[in-house]
């Protein structure tokens, strides 16, 4: 069948003016099992282009598919953009299948089908395996006229008799048995990060053995598993020499959870020599636990390390199950600095009932670590995690769900206005960022190629900053009759 893939045109302040428009791998991901299985695919990144939904709806009805299918990395904000984008394909193409897939559909599949007429079928949990089974039954149904959907498995639809639900689909156990279609993107210059030039996301794995409560991706993703860490290495020094990729950010949750695993597909990597560089998500205590074996993370590529500190209050800690120690944070900064590699910090603002003291606190803390970038986060109450239950009688503030990005407050704080939360986050950042030794290191960067990089980062990372205040001052609105989450029906 004629599939059309289309990333959607939701805008962010980040992929404007900070590290970039990034491949949409879920899509490209659901496209090699299509392309394999023998189905005509193209893809539209409408989002990397800048287009409308109308354009959208227009490029829908030149090309012509049976099918279209989108869904984004950004679920839960993006879905009101995916719904607008949605009902203008139907308006111009009323005989397409519209397929919605992604985390926020997965947990909302029959509130997104009962109200928006637009979406035929929401694909839950990973798409691979459940999409190739959706196409071969769509054609089996256009041929024998029956409901050949009701046997493929993690599907939510619309049929004559109402809303269906199949079963779950089990989690894919080889994740190397569906390839990402990369011969959809069409203009690799519309991906770049960190100044580096072309960029490309790979996953090694998915999942996570952890259960930290603001997050659900263990559930999504439903067990730990990777990829054989020699194909992997072969795809991206493909990927650098058919493509010319020179950054690679991995998609994973917990890439290193067996670290016998990673460290193989590193020393691969590193023996390799693909001059291609690396950004991962990995937690203090992975990087804390590899300790001896940094070198071989320098050498095969990883030059950033997004850490997960989320919060420097212990309590704070405990009470969101993180596993982990204000200790194994400092540490783990200071160790990626000894070797080379940049840490980014993660905080979160929000997981406890902060007041001035307590951001005072967090800004004295995070200045000990001496991390090389900030990112300053809201807590954004997913309601398939189990923080979203604990936090139920807390009150939505921000009722605008393109603004549950974790880029801006949803849940209200007591002690706090949400200007006076906003300006002491932008302080946060401000602070951070032009600490003495920050900008020494940032002086005194020899390598011509690394000082370029770091230039260029510091100065989206100050235009982020900027737009962001702009933006606050400008669009962003709070609710004047907050309701509490609980009642809250888009969460």
């Amino acid at each position: 069948m004629r599939t059309m893939l289309i990333n959607p045109p939701y805008q962010t302040i980040t992929n404007r003016w900070g590290v970039g428009h990034q491949v949409p791998l879920g899509l490209l991901l659901v496209g090699g099992g299509l392309v394999d299985h023998g189905h005509e695919v193209s893809l539209l990144d409408a989002e990397a282009m800048r287009l409308s939904c109308a354009q959208v709806a227009a490029e829908v009805r030149r090309r012509k598919p049976d099918v279209v299918m989108t869904g984004h990395a950004g679920s839960t904000p993006a879905h009101p953009v995916c719904m607008e984008m949605f009902e203008a394909i139907r308006q111009v193409s009323p005989g397409v299948t519209c397929v919605y897939g992604g985390v926020f559909p997965t947990y909302h599949d029959e509130q997104v089908l009962r109200r928006h007429r637009a979406v035929d079928v929401v694909v839950r949990g990973e798409g691979e395996a459940t999409a190739v089974a959706l196409l071969n039954a769509l054609q089996d149904d256009s041929r024998d006229g029956h409901d050949a959907l009701a046997g493929v498995e993690g599907l939510t639809y619309r049929s004559v008799d109402g809303i269906v639900r199949t079963p779950d689909r089990s989690a894919i156990p080889d994740l190397d048995e569906y390839r990402a279609a990369w011969e959809l993107i069409d203009d690799w210059d519309r991906y770049e990060c960190f100044g580096r030039g072309r960029a490309a996301i790979v996953q090694f794995s998915r999942g996570c053995p952890h259960r930290c409560t603001y997050c659900g991706q263990h559930g999504f993703w439903k067990r730990w598993r990777h990829r054989d860490p020699s194909a992997l290495v072969d795809e991206i020094a493909w990927l650098h020499d058919e493509h010319g990729i020179r950054f690679v950010t991995f998609a994973d949750e917990n890439p290193t959870t067996l670290g016998d695993v990673w460290t193989s597909f590193l020393d691969a990597m590193a023996r390799r020599d693909v001059d291609v560089t690396f950004f991962a998500t990995i937690r203090a205590t992975d990087v804390v636990r590899a300790a001896d074996r940094l070198d071989l993370w320098h050498k095969a590529g990883l030059r950033y390390v997004l850490l997960g500190i989320d919060t420097t209050d212990p309590a704070v800690l405990a009470q969101v199950r993180k596993r982990s120690s204000t200790r194994d944070d400092f540490e783990a900064c200071r160790l990626l600095r000894e070797h080379g590699i940049h840490s980014i910090i993660g905080h979160v603002v929000g997981l406890g009932d902060e007041k001035r003291a307590d951001l005072r606190r967090a800004r004295q803390a995070l200045a000990r670590y001496d991390g090389d970038y900030l990112n300053a986060m809201y807590a954004t109450p997913h309601s398939w995690t189990s923080f979203a239950r604990e936090q139920e009688q807390r009150r939505v503030v921000q009722e605008d769900q393109r603004r549950w990005d974790y880029r801006h407050q949803v849940l209200e704080q007591r002690h706090l206005r949400p200007w006076h939360l906003f300006a002491a986050v932008k302080w946060l950042e401000l602070s951070f960022h032009l600490r003495p030794r920050r900008l020494r290191r940032l002086f005194l960067v020899r390598d011509p190629t690394e000082r370029k990089e770091a230039w260029w980062t510091a100065r989206h990372t100050g235009l982020v900053w900027l737009a962001e205040i702009l933006d606050f001052v400008r669009n962003v609105r709070f609710s004047h009759q907050p309701r509490p989450l609980s009642q809250w029906p888009e969460r």
